[in-house]
């Protein structure tokens, strides 16, 4: 019996089928980063899964891998975007940008969670879609070890919120750096733990 993510869903549809997902909703600095994959049915890399149950060095393997074989497109929404919009629609607006980063018309693009942008692609959102279906795990790959390779330069240009390990999210290290060191433009204001720090005493 077949376990992880399977074609059945593109093989549904006519091609180009292209598969989409985004990585960084939830940190509380550096940008929302989508990717959208076409995938090239006779030469899938093995092992592509959720990049969530994968670790660094399968995803840095895969990633070379995807892009060797693959149609790739990332598409990013900034911190200020982020803020502008709200985290929701900057995930969109990254997706959208990911799939025109392509330059391939699709015959339909399946993405990971319960809705799809305002575009006028025929899609199919897919709740849980990076363990089900290859294309989108392959763009939950992309996009992940894109965004981390964001975080690891944003790391070198502001020492000490720990993002080379924690990539933005709210680590300890993240939220005490906060208090004691204060926002820097790379984190997201219209975020909680960040706003926090704006205001009056």
């Amino acid at each position: 019996m077949r376990t992880g993510p399977s074609f059945d869903l593109e093989l549904a549809h006519p091609g180009p089928v292209i598969g989409v997902d985004e990585a960084g909703r939830g940190p509380l600095a550096g940008p929302v980063v989508a990717a959208a994959v076409i995938l090239d049915r006779t030469r899938v890399p093995t092992g592509i899964d959720d990049s969530k149950k994968l670790n660094e060095k399968a995803r840095t393997r895969l990633c070379d891998e995807i892009r060797a074989v693959a149609v790739v497109g990332v598409g990013i929404a900034t911190v200020e975007e982020i803020d502008e919009i709200n985290i929701l629609w900057a995930s969109m607006l990254a997706m959208e940008r990911a799939v025109a980063a392509l330059g391939v018309p699709p015959g339909m693009v399946l993405v990971d969670g319960n809705r799809c942008p305002r575009w006028a692609h025929p899609s199919q959102a897919v709740i849980g879609g990076d363990a089900l279906c290859l294309s989108i795990a392959a763009a939950s790959i992309i996009a992940k070890q894109a965004r981390d390779a964001m975080m690891l330069d944003y790391d070198r240009h502001h020492p000490g919120y720990g993002w080379a390990s924690n990539k933005g999210y709210g680590s300890r290290q993240h939220l005490d750096a906060l208090v004691k060191l204060g926002p820097t433009p790379l984190h997201r204001r219209s975020f909680a733990p960040v706003a926090q720090q704006f205001l009056p005493l």
